[in-house]
């Protein structure tokens, strides 16, 4: 366990990069004090507090072709692009099980970067009694458009990455002053300013819920500002980065299972590639 914060970008399937890095780190038995996961980063940070090895490659690829996993099937006959009852229940619980006992047992902490819709603040929520707890994660994940608010307590919530996609000032708030992150998003990307049609969706949609929008609204401005900050930590010793050198063609709901599994080992063998200045990082 090293005394450092672990931040994981979201980005739909593009995640799969970060479970290929994660799974390099469980295979040198590399974990971290505190992790903050963003939609996708929560999903594969799941497998990483509980230490199953390959199981969130497993679970990415093996459903990618049934429609009660992620299809417009599921959109329509539940309001969920991914159906909650396939991701949360049966696959955990049945098909491939999560350990819920180790991830009880992880010696650091764990949060799912979620976005409250009334307020359109970020909120960092526990990931640890996941049978309970996994809730977050749903939330964390539940993309606009796509998916139902999900109702935690009184509130209700949305994907992470609307309010916090790069939680590095909350690592940092929390005392981590050291942090690596792994993106999702090519060294040199800007994010782009979304299109009027899907603001105009997003306000019809959301309407009693304004903070949505405003947040949709000038997401670009605050991913970008966010990413300069982080390159400001990387310059000063405080911040390692892990991120794909080029762009790809993976979309965020990606069906082509050999581009999946090319991001996979993109990411494990990146982490592979930095090891040795990471572990100069990890141990200064």
């Amino acid at each position: 366990m090293v005394d450092c914060g672990l931040v994981l970008e979201g980005g739909g399937m593009k995640g799969m990069y970060t479970a290929g890095v994660l799974e390099y780190f469980m295979e040198k038995d590399l974990y971290f004090q505190n992790c903050y996961g963003v939609s996708a980063g929560a999903c594969h940070l799941c497998s990483y507090i509980s230490k199953q090895k390959k199981r969130a490659y497993r679970i990415a690829l093996n459903y990618l072709n049934d429609k009660n996993y992620c299809s417009v099937h599921s959109l329509l006959t539940t309001g969920d692009l991914f159906n909650a009852d396939m991701c949360y229940n049966k696959i955990p619980n049945r098909l491939d099980p999560y350990d819920y006992k180790a991830a009880a047992r992880y010696e650091g902490n764990a949060y799912a970067v979620v976005t409250n819709i009334r307020t359109g603040e970020p909120e960092y929520m526990p990931m640890r009694e996941m049978y309970k707890d996994t809730i977050a994660v749903r939330a964390s994940a539940s993309l606009p458009l796509v998916s139902r608010n999900v109702k935690i307590g009184s509130e209700y919530y949305l994907d992470g990455g609307i309010a916090d996609a790069v939680p590095i000032r909350r690592a940092i708030a929390d005392g981590n002053v050291k942090n690596v992150v792994i993106l999702t998003k090519e060294v040199g990307y800007v994010r782009k300013q979304a299109s009027a049609a899907a603001k105009n969706l997003i306000r019809v949609r959301y309407a009693r819920y304004p903070k949505v929008y405003e947040l949709t609204a000038n997401r670009h401005v605050r991913y970008n500002e966010t990413l300069q900050f982080l390159d400001e930590e990387e310059r000063a010793g405080r911040a390692f980065v892990i991120r794909p050198q080029k762009a790809n063609d993976i979309g965020r709901i990606e069906k082509d299972r050999k581009k999946l599994e090319a991001l996979y080992w993109l990411g494990y063998r990146d982490a592979g590639r930095c090891w040795g200045k990471l572990m100069d990082f990890c141990n200064r």
